[in-house]
Formats: structure tokens, sequence, C-alpha cells
């Protein structure tokens, strides 16, 4: 039996060793003979089930066993990849890569104390520096658990701003936003109201408007129409963004939305079997005391240089609870380095040109699918690095069809449209394995 020395903000750090003595010492303070006394609540069948575990291996044996097991994985890189939908597979510079390794910045955890942090300060510094730069609005956070949580916490600063608790979202945003935002809403009293983008009415009682653009389409939304729906009836207008997409397209800051949103993934961060990601999370000034996280801020010291400090910290564990405006409190500064160093790395310029190839590639790919028999692009609005596709057959038969043909394909998306998926494209694609993907479609839907 051992105590962990855990931080308040995340999970154990060391494990520290201990004596029968100090053992019975501890259980002797909280008034029980033993360990047993402590888990007398839990019945004695499952106190220590049986596990049905395979023999023990030695290192090499084992080492091939989950080496069989990673190569039934499908491999970006092994395989053509063209899935998106909220994580993307870009180039990582690998000086940024390098940086991000770097052992001072790996082992580095909550700066609490500033004096020996400045290194991890300094870096959400520049992190939240550049976020705001590139969302367009004054105030950036340290970062959140990903995007969808962000998304969700802006719909809780929307309620706590405007004193009103119906949320409208629009029928475009991606349906798994929508369960997280279910999730965060739930116990807080806020009603969420689904909503038209064509067709958009917004009611007088709405605490904020939710948008995503790219949506759930691909499709760029008109993010500045949306924010003025919302302001016509004193609402807030909130909008999650793909990042990348920012090298493009108008900012959310120039949109006059209230409070933006994003997934972090697509600027720095590899895919990573799905995480762990940070979320992006930006307002105008006038909200940023409502702003869930942490913000850090640059001063000077009695000597005259410059220092960093954590600023604001409206969090639970910091301040009154009543007063909080949020529980997040793991942090993501390892994940945030790995976005400040991308993003220092590819600068204005090139952050510009790896959009433009996105754009472009999906641009060509979605002109020649449109052009095969049987399939049809969904919508003819703007999109970025994505787009819906209708098929001549049932998505997941094409899907698996194309994995035979070592592709991967898009996103089954025949939830919202007959026989629909989703294609995403990168910088990463290249023209042989986008012909090879038009190719194989057209092999496919000809197929009786």
């Amino acid at each position: 039996m051992t105590l962990a020395n855990s931080c308040s903000g995340g999970s154990p750090s060391t494990f520290i060793p201990n004596t029968d003595h100090d053992q019975q010492a501890m259980l002797d303070a909280i008034g029980v003979a033993d360990f047993e006394d402590l888990v007398a609540d839990v019945p004695e069948a499952y106190r220590h089930p049986t596990l049905d575990l395979p023999p023990a291996a030695h290192e090499m044996s084992l080492a091939s066993e989950m080496a069989a097991l990673a190569s039934t994985n499908y491999i970006p890189g092994d395989y053509a990849c063209f899935l998106g939908s909220g994580a993307y597979r870009h180039y990582i510079p690998a000086v940024a890569r390098k940086v991000a390794n770097r052992g001072e910045f790996m082992t580095s955890y909550t700066p609490y104390q500033p004096e020996v942090a400045q290194g991890s300060l300094q870096v959400a510094f520049e992190f939240q520096t550049m976020v705001s730069h590139l969302m367009g609005l004054e105030v950036a956070n340290a970062g959140m658990y990903d995007g969808p949580t962000a998304f969700a916490e802006a719909a809780l600063m929307a309620a706590r701003i405007t004193k009103r608790n119906k949320v409208v979202a629009l029928d475009t945003v991606d349906e798994r936003n929508i369960e997280v935002l279910r999730s965060y809403s739930h116990y807080q009293g806020i009603e969420i109201v689904r909503a038209s983008s064509a067709d958009l009415t917004v009611p007088n009682d709405a605490a904020c408007v939710m948008v995503q653009s790219p949506n759930v389409y691909g499709v760029i939304e008109d993010m500045g129409a949306v924010s003025d729906a919302a302001h016509a009836q004193g609402a807030l207008a909130v909008a999650s963004v793909n990042p990348m997409s920012l090298g493009m397209f108008k900012s959310p800051g120039e949109c006059d939305i209230d409070i933006a949103t994003g997934e972090g993934q697509s600027i720095g961060v590899p895919l990573g079997f799905g995480g762990p990601y940070v979320g992006l999370f930006t307002c105008k000034d006038s909200y940023k005391r409502q702003m869930p996280g942490r913000i850090v801020g640059k001063t000077t010291d009695t000597n005259g240089e410059t220092g960093y400090v954590l600023t604001l910290q409206t969090r639970e564990q910091h301040i009154r609870r009543e007063r909080a405006t949020s529980n997040i409190c793991t942090s993501t500064q390892l994940i945030a380095l790995m976005v400040a160093a991308y993003l220092a790395t590819l600068g204005k310029q090139g952050l510009r040109e790896t959009a433009e190839l996105c754009y472009q590639k999906a641009h060509y790919a979605a002109s020649q699918i449109n052009a095969l028999p049987g399939y049809s692009l969904v919508s003819d609005g703007t999109f970025f690095n994505e787009f819906a596709v209708s098929c001549p057959k049932s998505s997941q038969s094409i899907l698996d069809a194309l994995i035979q043909r070592k592709i991967i394909g898009g996103a089954d998306v025949s939830n919202r449209v007959p026989n629909g998926i989703v294609f995403a494209l990168t910088e990463q694609n290249t023209r042989a394995e986008i012909d090879r993907l038009i190719e194989a479609l057209d092999e496919i839907g000809s197929m009786s």
C-alpha cells in the first residue's frame, strides 16, 4: 500500500513508499483496524475478482504481439487518407517537433510557482498571443481540454453573461459538439434549441447563437450574418472554427463574433489515436472575466525584468466555488506548446500557403468526384478542405471497398445525407493519391 502524492489539478506524480508502521499510524488516525475495514462497503466478491489474464510473457514475445496488433491498424501514409471531420493529417515541421519534445517542456506541469516556471508560463503567453491574432479577438486563454468542450464552455459563459438559459445551435453543427454541449448544460438548467442555418430565427430570450465553420458538411458559414441575427435579440454570437481555415478566410473577430473556440489539433498536433488535443478559447475583452480556464499575463518584476504570471484563474479550485466560471483543471500546456511551435515555425505566410494547398486540393478532388456518374456534391456553398458527397451506393459499402484498395475514405454522414460521405484533404494528399481515390470511386460506383 502506498500513498500517491497528487496535485489537485491532474494525475498523481511521484509515489511515496511507506512502512508498515506508517500505514498503521494512518489507520489508527482515522479509527480503523486494517485496510479491509476501508473497503468494507464493497461486497467481498468484488474486492479481489479473478482476472482472466493470459500467461506472463517475456519482453521479446510481448513486443512481437504488440507489433502484430499494431499491424491491423489502417495507417495514413501506408493508406491514402481522406478522413477528417475534426482531426486532420497535416505535416508538422521537424523543428516544431524538436522544440515540443525538449525535456524541459515534457516534464512541465501546472505553473503554480511562477518563480520556477517562467518557461512554461512564457509558452502559454505566446500560445495565447498567437491564438488571439488567429481568431481576431482580444483575449485568449491558456487552453481547454479540446474543441468540443471549449464549445460547450462558451455556451455556459454566454448564459452567465446574458442571464439567459436558452442556447440556439445551428443544425449544421457537428452532432458530437452538441452531445458534449448537452453533457455540460444538462444540470445547468440550459435549454438547447436547434435552428435552421438557411432560415435563422433567434428567440428574444436566447443567450447565444452557436455556429460551426466550416460546418459538418465542410461549408464555410456566414458568421457575420449569424452575429447580426444574435445581436439583434441581445444574444451573443459563438463560433467554433477550424483554425487552419483562418489562413484563408475571415476570422471570427472580423465577423463580430463574441466568443470563438476551436480544436487546436490541425495546427501542430499529430493525430495520436484521438488525443490529447487542446481547445482554443477566445473572446472580446469586455467578457474576459467570465472566461473559463487560465490566462497568463506578462509583467515586469522589481528588477525591471520581464516576468510571466497566472493573471486570471476563474476556476473553482482557486476562488470561491460559487464565483467560479468552470471546473476545468487539467493542464494542456504541452499540447499548447506544440501549437505555438508550429505557428511560430510556419508564420503568417506559411499558414496561408498551407491553407491554400488544402483548399486547392479539396476543390480539385471535389470537381473530379462530382463529374463521376452517380456522385454529386451535397452543397454548392463555399468550402475549405472538406466536402460532402452523395454516393450511388451505401456509404459504408463504399468505405469498405475503398479500404480494400488501401484508401481510408471519408466520414459516413448517411444519417444526414442519403449515402453521404464527407471527404477531407490536406497538403499531405498527393495528386497521385487523389487520382487513385477518384479512379476507385468510379470503379466502385459502376460495380453491380
